[in-house]
């Protein structure tokens, strides 16, 4: 089994929906690939409140999966472990998450392959508005597994979007 790495900053509304969704469709184009999220700063979420943000769980639900954000797990903050157990990283959004990545994972960054981690454009809550970000999230996240699923070099991925 392949593994995706969403990375957003908290691992509570950005990367936790595109994991999700990408486990839901997966399945159907993508059987050998299943994804898992993490928050590049855990620690910065302090206004987060629950397992999953509300506006996440309700669009998950909406769209027909079933999910119960009372009994979701927390969110988690990725270790060096996880970033090289990954088969694929996807970053949400490159202008915030790049810094904290090479500010707290220097050591990794410095000895990635270039272009180990995809970056997207996806706005956080305080720009774009779920109903503006989650289908955002969603045609990236199909882009996404139509590529997986007719493999290039490594090196294809890192295309910024």
């Amino acid at each position: 089994m392949k593994h995706v790495l969403f990375l957003c900053t908290g691992n509570y509304y950005r990367s936790r929906y595109a994991e999700e969704v990408f486990n839901f469709l997966a399945p159907q184009t993508c059987p050998d690939w299943t994804a898992l999220s993490r928050g590049v700063a855990v620690d910065l979420g302090s206004g987060n409140i629950g397992p999953i943000s509300r506006a996440a769980a309700q669009a998950l639900r909406a769209r027909g999966l079933a999910f119960d954000r009372e009994s979701a797990r927390l969110p988690r903050q990725v270790a060096v472990e996880d970033l090289d157990a990954a088969d694929h990283i996807v970053a949400l959004k490159l202008a915030e998450h790049m810094p904290l990545i090479q500010a707290r994972f220097a050591a990794w960054t410095d000895k990635a392959a270039p272009g180990r981690i995809e970056y997207w454009h996806i706005h956080d809550i305080d720009y774009a508005p779920p109903e503006v970000a989650l289908p955002q999230i969603e045609a990236h996240v199909a882009d996404l597994l139509t590529r997986l699923a007719a493999p290039r070099p490594a090196d294809q991925f890192a295309v910024t979007r």
